[in-house]
């Protein structure tokens, strides 16, 4: 007597999907806005951004009409986009620190392991944070700067600091402005996974943006002169700035000089996610 047997049936064969940029991309962009660190962080470049940009142009009207003295040159030249913008000072810290957070957050739980095994080639890893994060911060910041100048725009208006949106150069400064957070966000993301440390990658950020220039002005005023236009910060300032003085960079090369910070940053972490293991 025989037994009729059955073989089991064959398990269905599991799609196999391929490693492509955007699908990277969309990883890099899911994982972003899976933290509640992102939108927190974000949350609070929007708050610096319009506040400090409002009471800077508060401030500005309330001595103008009490017949209060203006605080140095700079507040007797102020226009309503250098006075709307003063809050960029302090979201460009959110944003940098968010960016660092970005990639060295990973490191600091051990998750990259699992991004560079479902990556295996790494580059595209970082490309795909830093255009994630890049694009995120640019929004971020236009929309800050319009929102800053709208409301800041008319609290100056009938006084010489007073301009509209379609004054020259006005809406130029909007989107350098942009620009300017979006590439101090790719520095951020760059210096944390180039020293894969949340406390370094900060630690670089902040001593690069607030340090350093102070640390310039300690030199000879010939040598303050021909360095300080070039470093990140005063780079990015000459972008979004209406006028430019006589020792600054015109908005055109703030942009590049700015850039090729980035693009060194990139470099260096791009050398190091290659040749070192995570």
């Amino acid at each position: 007597m025989s037994t009729a047997t059955t073989s089991p049936a064959a398990a269905p064969a599991r799609p196999v999907y391929k490693v492509t940029a955007a699908r990277v991309v969309r990883s890099e962009w899911a994982k972003f806005w899976s933290l509640r660190s992102s939108w927190i962080t974000l949350t609070l470049a929007l708050v610096f951004i319009l506040a400090f940009g409002l009471i800077r142009t508060w401030r500005y009207k309330a001595n103008l009409t009490g017949g209060h003295p203006m605080d140095g040159p700079e507040m007797l030249a102020a226009n309503a986009v250098s006075l709307s913008l003063f809050g960029l000072n302090f979201g460009q810290l959110a944003i940098g620190v968010l960016g660092v957070l970005v990639a060295a957050g990973e490191y600091s739980t051990g998750m990259i392991r699992s991004t560079l095994a479902s990556v295996p080639r790494r580059l595209p890893v970082l490309w795909s944070k830093a255009l994630v994060f890049g694009v995120v911060a640019l929004i971020v910041g236009t929309v800050g700067a319009f929102a800053a100048f709208g409301f800041g725009h008319g609290i100056v208006s009938g006084t010489r600091a007073a301009l509209t949106f379609s004054d020259a150069g006005v809406l130029r400064s909007m989107f350098m402005a942009g620009l300017y957070l979006a590439l101090i966000g790719i520095c951020g993301v760059a210096l944390g996974a180039l020293l894969r440390s949340v406390a370094g990658g900060i630690a670089v950020l902040v001593g690069t943006l607030l340090l350093v220039p102070g640390l310039i002005e300690l030199l000879p005023t010939s040598w303050q002169n021909n360095v300080s236009q070039y470093l990140p910060s005063h780079a990015g300032d000459s972008m979004y700035a209406l006028h430019q003085d006589a020792h600054t960079l015109s908005p055109t090369m703030g942009l590049l000089v700015l850039a090729l910070w980035a693009a060194l940053a990139l470099a260096g972490a791009a050398y190091r996610l290659k040749r070192t293991d995570a």
